[in-house]
């Protein structure tokens, strides 16, 4: 039968396809055919924005992606498409945050999306569902399990790190690149960052590092941002809201200052020399910022200060404009917490009956089985929840974590009206707000005051406005000491920092590297972090500076050739001459000799070098030549170059392979402790031999500590410091280790538990003296030293461990209960690391870790044991 033929036989239908099901199947085809990318998409309530697709379609194509866009932009879009593709390929993937509330926040939010099956947490005192799908975790467990080798990144095909440009902090920043360097070459990142300066030098190093990256850049903010200066004339006036730019024909904010600003800046300059009964004030300058401040933004001894708004009337004009929710940003928790009171003082009610109701149940929900009636007291929580019905909260770290939580949930509800908070609130947590009101553009850095970078106040600023309630964020100066309205302008550029890379080797990771490869493997590692390569990026500059001098130099010794010797010789001799009679002797006056047989020793020694090198200059060929003083004049310009290039070879040599250098400088203390020792190897195909390191059994103990004062620790460890500690003094004694006091280090406690003679007292004497060798080797090497150890919560956590309440420990004392939780935290998962690290060392080690797992039980404990995950 011909094909065209129809049949008559009666199952026609079942090989001939209805229209419905044609239809049905040509829908499959073209939802087959379509991208993940496009069918990402075609699931979200809204449509993604131009640089969301470019970095999904990127992603999809197997590159890395970097994407820098301002906050609240919609960056988080590309990582949920990465977890969207691990899925929909099989694959882990990894979200990784700076800090563990952003890890507990992120946590819920894709709990939400893909269950609690599919969703794990990892943050270092928190592990929930390690082996799922999608873990959640803090770069430093991220960095810990590559140097494990850890079965959990089997299958690991993405891993997103959030706020990347961290990697800028001088402290914990290092890991960001450990993490890029490390990560296995199937591993796909993507890097989530603000909008720095340089983004695009840091994208050529990760595609250097980790093969093609894609760089995706937006400058738009979803909700446009205005600027405005609130000023007021005195107590009895309303406060006033003024633009600080201005606006074209069709209402849009220009980059021009606004001239009405100044001028009411100026008329309030002289109504308060009116008031103090002076002189009128020199005129305000506009662009330039010069005038009344000078260029340094600070008035002059002696010159009227104009009134400072009060924070709640700040709050209750804002209030009246209908431009609250906000985020206040005071420089200081005492200030955040002073601001709550005066709002409520002043009378302000931001909240409605229906909302207070929603706020008790909300609270009473959070609170509930968390923390016990004994420690809610201790904290101050009536007065906490009392603020909270008003529509006013405090956030900052010297709050415990369940209260921070708290205020995050009812402010993302619309429930909080105004939250006073520092600095660190602008680290990505997701509490965007209609305006942000910046107290003022400096602040006190633990040394001083400093003005803003425009990075932070970018960061600050970024939260004002919500996408999809708000069309236009309000970010909002208060005027105050020595504002200039061109300070604030200057801070509010796009482009707004550049990103520079913080990382050096330690201790820690030294070894660790020297476990996982041989010796010059380690070392090309490091070549390849941030660091090396912008250091290797700015010699291209002094490379073309010392071809410069080079032919130069080699031009002038063409000018001086002498027929009676060899003038460079002559030349060479005097520059060593100077070198000796100069520098040499000037250092020598300087130095300290034990005697003064050495001191004599030494400069006869200098003595008689240049004696001979005035000898060998007064006997040279070259000075009897008849054209010497013309020789001379070139030779001149030959040594003034050769000292240029002596000094821009320095340079280069001290920007090209430095990483590389302080880890030879690393090894070499390590090798002297006992931490490595000498092997040689034998590299297959050649046969040659190569001189190595092997961790011993202290460097596979060191490798297990991850801590700033990782040596130290490990030192005491093997010294014995801590063998006979019981539990209690164990904290105590560690606790040295972790706090950092906001004022400055170098603390004692209010006493030591057992007396000055007793065990905490002397294991910390043996802990001090282990840190001074520590650092002496440190500055010998060149190195940076470990910063100093602190005793100053050395009792309060030998009464915590030693089951006092809470209410005690927090009594008398300046240490506020979120600072207490924080060191404590770290105090646990030090002793932890040492219950798991201690036993390689034997019997010995094993009496400690089991000391140091009770210490630990004994002070995760109570609120410290609360991580607000549940």
């Amino acid at each position: 039968m011909p094909r065209h033929h129809r049949t008559t036989s009666d199952n026609s239908s079942a090989t001939s396809p209805s229209p419905s099901q044609r239809y049905a199947a040509f829908l499959k085809t073209r939802e087959q055919a379509r991208s993940l990318a496009a069918r990402f998409a075609a699931t979200l309530p809204f449509d993604i924005d131009d640089f969301q697709r470019k970095a999904n379609e990127a992603l999809e194509a197997g590159r890395n992606v970097l994407v820098a866009a301002p906050t609240g932009a919609g960056k988080t879009v590309v990582a949920d498409f990465a977890m969207y593709l691990a899925q929909e390929r099989n694959v882990k993937a990894f979200y990784t945050t700076p800090i563990k509330a952003l890890s507990n926040q992120k946590y819920h939010d894709l709990v939400a999306v893909y269950g609690s099956d599919k969703v794990g947490l990892l943050t270092g005192d928190t592990s929930i569902n390690s082996e799922a799908d999608i873990v959640v975790m803090t770069t430093e467990v991220l960095r810990n399990m590559l140097y494990e080798r850890s079965t959990t990144l089997t299958a690991l095909g993405y891993v997103i790190l959030d706020e990347v440009h961290y990697l800028a902090d001088r402290f914990r920043g290092p890991v960001w690149e450990e993490v890029i360097i490390h990560l296995p070459q199937s591993v796909r990142i993507i890097g989530l960052s603000a909008t720095v300066s340089n983004v695009e030098d840091f994208s050529q190093w990760i595609a250097s590092v980790r093969g093609e990256t894609t760089l995706v850049v937006s400058e738009t903010r979803p909700v446009p941002l205005e600027q405005h200066v609130l000023v007021q004339a005195d107590d009895h006036t309303e406060p006033e809201l003024i633009d600080l730019y201005q606006h074209d024909e069709h209402g849009r904010q220009t980059t021009r200052l606004n001239a009405e600003l100044i001028n009411r800046l100026d008329q309030l300059d002289r109504r308060a020399a009116r008031r103090r009964g002076e002189e009128r004030p020199a005129k305000r300058g506009g662009k330039n910022g010069r005038g009344r401040g000078g260029a340094g933004g600070r008035p002059e001894r002696g010159k009227p200060e104009r009134h400072t708004p009060k924070r709640w009337a700040v709050v209750d004009e804002l209030n009246y404009l209908d431009m609250l929710p906000g985020i206040y940003f005071i420089f200081s928790r005492n200030g955040c917490d002073q601001a709550v009171e005066q709002c409520i003082n002043a009378g302000l009610e931001l909240t409605t009956e229906d909302e207070v109701r929603r706020i008790r149940r909300i609270v009473d929900e959070m609170v509930e089985g968390q923390l016990s009636q004994t420690d809610l007291k201790a904290l101050g929580f009536s007065k906490f929840r009392f603020a909270l019905e008003e529509g006013f909260a405090s956030h900052h770290a010297g709050m415990v974590a369940l209260f921070r939580q708290i205020v995050e949930r009812l402010f993302e509800e619309g429930l909080i009206k105004m939250v006073f908070a520092t600095e660190t609130l602008a680290l990505g947590i997701n509490m965007p707000a209609r305006c942000v009101v910046v107290e003022k553009l400096e602040k006190f850095d633990g040394t001083g005051h400093v003005q803003l970078t425009p990075g932070e106040f970018t960061q600050l600023t970024g939260r004002a406005g919500r996408r999809g309630i708000d069309t236009i964020g309000h970010a909002i100066v208060v005027d105050h000491r020595g504002f200039l309205p061109a300070t604030a302008a200057a801070l509010s550029s796009k482009r707004v920092y550049p990103l520079h890379s913080s990382f050096r080797p330690t201790f820690n990771m030294a070894v660790n590297l020297l476990n996982a490869s041989d010796y010059e493997t380690a070392r090309v590692t490091l070549d390849h972090s941030f660091a090396q390569w912008e250091a290797n990026e700015s010699a291209w500059q002094l490379e073309s500076q010392i071809d410069t001098l080079e032919k130069a130099i080699a031009g002038y010794e063409q000018a001086f050739v002498c027929d009676h010797g060899d003038f460079k010789d002559l030349m060479t001799i005097r520059m060593r001459l100077s070198d000796l009679e100069k520098g040499e002797r000037r250092k020598l006056k300087q130095t300290t000799f034990r005697t003064d047989k050495q001191r004599s020793e030494a400069f006869s020694d200098l003595d008689r070098r240049i004696a001979q090198l005035k000898e060998a200059d007064r006997d040279h060929p070259c000075r009897s030549c008849p054209d010497l003083q013309q020789h001379l004049k070139w030779g001149h310009r030959w040594v003034r170059e050769m000292r240029e290039l002596e000094r821009v070879r320095d340079r280069y040599d001290s920007r090209t392979g430095s990483v590389a250098r302080q880890f030879d400088r690393i090894c070499g203390i390590l090798l002297g402790l006992g931490y490595l020792e000498r092997e040689t190897t034998v590299p297959g195909a050649t046969g040659a031999q190569t001189e190595g390191y092997r961790l011993t059994e202290h460097g596979q103990l060191l490798r297990r500590l991850y801590s700033e004062q990782d040596l130290v620790l490990a030192q005491a460890i093997c010294a014995g410091t801590f063998d006979m500690l019981p539990p209690q003094c164990l904290a105590s004694v560690l606790s040295s280790l972790i706090y950092e006091a906001r004022r400055g280090g170098g603390g004692e406690p209010r006493y030591y538990p057992g007396g000055s003679q007793g065990p905490v007292a002397w294991a910390a004497q043996e802990l001090r003296g282990i840190h001074g060798a520590i650092r002496m080797e440190c500055e010998d090497a060149g190195l940076e030293a470990p910063a100093q150890l602190d005793f100053g919560i050395a009792d309060i956590m030998y009464e915590w461990a030693d089951g006092e309440e809470l209410s005690e420990i927090l009594r008398g004392r300046e240490l506020t209960g979120g600072d207490f939780v924080r060191n404590a935290k770290r105090l646990a998962d030090m002793l932890q690391q040492i219950a798991t690290a201690a036993p390689i060392l034997g019997s010995v080690g094993e009496n400690l870790a089991r000391t140091a797992h009770e210490a630990a039980d004994q002070v995760n404990r109570g609120i410290v044991s609360y991580s607000g995950v549940d």
